[in-house]
This record gives C-alpha cells, structure tokens and sequence, in this order.
C-alpha cells in the first residue's frame, strides 16, 4: 500500500520528504484554486527548482484535452524518467495528475497532497486514477500507487462549504459499507462540528482495509462503490449544465437510492432506510429534477464499470455496516430507486 503520512506543519514535512529521496526533476500539478489557496501552504517546502502545470478548477477540465496539454508541458520541460511529480489539489488533481504521470514515459513517480475532504478520505488511498471520457466518470484510466500521500486537515480550512459537504457523502459510506459503529458516531443535523483529523484517519483506515483485500477490485472492493452506479450516473447527466452536482452531492443522492434497493433486494430494514434517507438528507439539500429524465440516467447507469455485459450489477446493503456486491439489477428496478429518491423528505 502506498505510504499516508498526517502532517501538523505540511510545508516543512514535505521538505524533509523530498530532502530524503532522490529525483532529477520535480514537477508540481495544480489546478488555479490551489494555486490560489493551497500553494502558499506548501510553498516553503518545495524544493528552489521545480516546475509547474496549472489547470482551470473543476470536474469539466477533467479530460484528455487537460491530460494531452500536461504531457506537452512534461515533455517541453525534458522530464525523465527519474522525474517527480507532486499532485496538490482535491480528487481531479490526484486523479489526472496521477494518471498522467502514471503514463508518461510508461510511468514516472508521484505523490499526492490531497487538499480537500474528498480526496484526503477517498481519492487519495487504493491507486485509482482516471478521466472523464465521452460524458462517463473515470472511464480511462490506471491503477497506480503514488509514492507517498502526506495529509494535512489544515487544507480544510480553505474550503467552502459545499466542497466540505461533497467529501462527507464518503465519510458517511464508509460507515454505511463497514462500520454501523462509526456510522452512529457521524453527525448530521451540526455536522460541520466535527473533529475533521479523527474523522479522516478513520475513514483512511477503513478504505486501506478493504484495498488490501482486493487492490484490483475483482471482488469485495466492489463495496466501496455503494451509492456511486446511481451517483455517477446523477454526476454525468448534469455536469455540462447549469445544474452541475459536486461528486458528494451525487453521491448522496445514489446512497438514498441504493439503500431503497438495497431494502427491497438485499435485506436492508426499512427502519435502517429511513434512518439512512433522513441522515443524508439532513446533510445534503434535495436535488429536483422532472420524472421524464429519469430514463437519461437509467442510461448512464449502463456504462458503469462494475456492468458485465447487459447486465447491471450494484452494491447494495444487507444492514447498516455490511455492504454485498455483484447484485443484479433491472433498469425498473432502477427507475423505482431514483423515483423513491425524488420523491423522498425529511
């Protein structure tokens, strides 16, 4: 497993990891945000020649037009192969910086520094690094390990809102998938209230453990997907739009809808459906849309990864902290889902 360091002082942890391995060019991939915010944190450890890639922020940069312009600018700077790359920003640095040094020159080293709550509990453990392609989320890509992910909850305190909010949908999964424990400790009526160190070490632990088991995701690490294949469905029909969800807030939304599969295939009490629809709604405000654009998502859901042939399989809860996978749904089954979801309150 890659190596996760929790760092007090960011700037001068990072300049003794690089002081104790050898590279022969660094190279620093940001998007403007973290240029802005996130930089000067970090600034002082970096080493005196380095070299940046700064990208426009947001999900919609996440793509092969990006990726082609950072190997131009890799190669314009003569990186080899001894090279290394450090990832500072949320899921879409990690992943796209990740994949494009994964690939370049058939792989060069990185390391991430996560800058949000997304990408501190999630993106940055398992080796997971892709594009979005076509409209579909993460549909190319590599599993490749960075060298190291230092972590600091100091970045935290430079997000809004509603980036805090997106990267607690996966906190709460966690629980939901293999803590009912860590579940009932999460808050949601005052949920920003929260020791964030704690929480991110917990949910790191979690994810290693399942990765571990299953670093290809042939099998168990299929759970950790719950609430995504109706998540990433909700992300990608909107992302272009005016109505574009953050990933959390999609994945909310999956989460209410899986668990209503999850209640009539897989065993899920109605008492554990309710609680769970009335935590996530607590947390993330409903999001409105008309009956008849269901089906555009039902067809998205058909490109999920995790799909064999025609068929569509989910991860679905048996209770609260037990999550199976490779159930087959049907896309009725589907459409019922999102329809409770819409039609869901507190």
């Amino acid at each position: 497993m890659e190596k996760v360091l929790f760092s007090n002082h960011i700037a001068k942890d990072l300049g003794l990891y690089l002081d104790n391995i050898k590279y022969s060019q660094l190279g620093l991939i940001m998007d403007s945000n973290t240029q802005a915010h996130c930089l000067p944190l970090v600034q002082e450890g970096l080493a005196k020649s380095f070299s940046s890639f700064v990208f426009p922020a947001g999900e919609s940069h996440k793509n092969l037009e990006t990726c082609t312009k950072i190997w131009e600018w890799m190669t314009e700077e003569g990186f080899d192969r001894k090279a290394l790359i450090i990832n500072l920003g949320g899921g879409v640095t990690g992943d796209m910086g990740g994949f494009c040094a994964a690939t370049y020159k058939r792989g060069i080293r990185f390391i991430n520094l996560p800058t949000t709550l997304l990408s501190q509990v999630d993106a940055s453990v398992g080796g997971k690094l892709g594009i979005d392609f076509m409209g579909l989320k993460n549909h190319i890509g590599v599993f490749t390990k960075p060298e190291a992910v230092l972590i600091a909850d100091t970045f935290l305190q430079s997000l809004p809102e509603e980036e805090l909010r997106s990267g607690y949908a996966e906190v709460i999964k966690h629980g939901l998938i293999q803590d009912e424990a860590y579940f009932g400790l999460l808050k949601f009526e005052h949920w920003k209230e929260q020791n964030w160190r704690d929480i991110i070490e917990k949910s790191i632990s979690i994810k290693r453990i399942v990765v571990e088991k299953d670093p290809k995701e042939a099998g168990l690490r299929k759970i950790l997907n719950f609430g995504h294949s109706i998540g990433h469905a909700f992300e990608s029909k909107y992302l272009e739009t005016e109505r574009h969800l953050l990933h959390g807030e999609a994945i909310a939304i999956g989460m209410i809808a899986e668990a209503y599969l999850s209640h009539q295939k897989s065993g899920l009490s109605s008492r554990e459906l309710e609680s769970i629809q009335a935590s996530l709604l607590q947390v993330f405000p409903k999001f409105d849309f008309e009956e008849e654009e269901i089906p555009g998502i039902i067809k998205l859901c058909m490109q999920d990864k995790k799909n064999e042939g025609n068929q569509i399989y989910f991860s679905l809860l048996s209770s609260i902290g037990k999550c199976d996978f490779n159930i087959p749904v049907t896309e009725q089954e589907i459409y019922d889902a999102i329809k409770y979801y819409k039609n869901s309150h507190l």
